[in-house]
């Protein structure tokens, strides 16, 4: 199809704020993907629609089984682009998981909402129009790739979070900033669109992989537990520059020499982990005994692409390469 004829978006719905309504028990999704976009008339002059119910939950209660759905509905749809509508606790997740568990060649572009249909002001529709003209963008449709769609602004999975709980410009790009800003009449980028993450070919999950913290008074119990519990990995969400005490640092070293991933992230939101500290338990002491660096990745992202490589079908490249180094030299999926 010529890209100046009106592009297909197949939307895919898997629930979340954007499809729910006050009931007696508190907001639930209640309502499908075909009610959303009879909401929003104005659609139609932007894309040819298809619609499917790939899920309908909370984002907040999402599952990996519904993640490897919801990558099998996207690769069925057949369309130009595709939109997920989702809840937004855990959107950033999910894209991130998408946009290693498809080939990239079409655009996949997440949105939802942060007030639900029944409150004054609901940000549902508006974020919906803005992912739809995204998703049947020229541009973005060459480059393809998986993004978050909030707020006027497109975020690419590698880099987005979710920095406010309630506020309507939720999501932000600490690194690297958005791709673009949705105008009134036209699509704003600020740098090329696109994704180079690396592709995991992933049938079911296999893996268990729990989080770990590490901050004052912090010991060893908790990974060694999960590990014990027979755990296949482990994130660790240091302090800093990629911290930890130093009774972790000895677990998270005793873990890395039995061969088990343990990749260390930083719970500050902006910056990356870095080997500055050789005391027990500091960034530099981490690095040289073997864990693996999280980059510019939160917890939750590192956690996301650690279990679907230990979940591969086919484990190469081996799991240390799909990290970045602690120098920084390397891509870090921010794109």
């Amino acid at each position: 199809m010529a890209m100046s004829e009106i592009p297909t978006v197949a939307v895919l719905g898997t629930g979340g704020t954007i499809a729910s309504t006050d009931t007696d028990e508190g907001a639930e999704p209640t309502r499908g993907a075909a009610d959303l976009l009879d909401a929003v008339p104005e659609l139609a002059a932007h894309a040819d629609l298809v619609v499917e119910e790939v899920a309908q939950r909370p984002s907040f209660d999402m599952d990996f089984e519904t993640v490897l759905a919801l990558a099998d509905a996207a690769r069925d749809a057949g369309a130009d682009g595709i939109v997920v509508t989702h809840g937004t606790d855990t959107m950033a997740e999910s894209a991130y998981a998408l946009d290693h568990l498809l080939d990239g060649t079409v655009p996949v572009v997440f949105t939802g909402a942060q007030r639900h249909a029944d409150l004054p002001g609901a940000d549902g529709p508006a974020n919906l129009l803005a992912a739809v003209r995204a998703a049947g963008d020229d541009r973005l449709r060459a480059a393809g790739g998986t993004y978050v769609a909030f707020d006027d602004e497109l975020h690419a999975a590698g880099a987005v979070r979710k920095l406010h709980t309630s506020r309507l410009g939720a999501f932000g790009s600490p690194a690297v900033g958005p791709v673009a800003s949705v105008l009134r009449d036209g699509i704003e980028f600020h740098r090329p669109p696109g994704s180079d993450a690396p592709r995991f070919d992933v049938e079911r999950v296999t893996a268990t992989v729990p989080v770990l913290f590490s901050g004052i008074g912090v010991g060893d119990a908790g990974l060694r537990r999960a590990l014990d519990a027979g755990a296949d990995g482990a994130v660790v969400e240091a302090t800093g520059a990629g911290n930890a005490t130093a009774a972790l640092g000895e677990a998270i070293a005793a873990a890395a020499a039995d061969g088990v991933p343990v990749v260390v992230t930083s719970r500050c939101p902006a910056g990356r982990v870095q080997p500055v500290y050789g005391t027990p338990g500091g960034g530099r002491t981490l690095a040289e005994s073997g864990a693996l660096s999280g980059g510019r990745l939160s917890a939750a992202k590192a956690r996301v692409k650690l279990v679907l490589a230990l979940s591969r079908r086919a484990p190469d490249p081996p799991v240390e390469a799909l990290f970045p180094p602690w120098t920084g030299a390397a891509h870090e999926e921010t794109t």
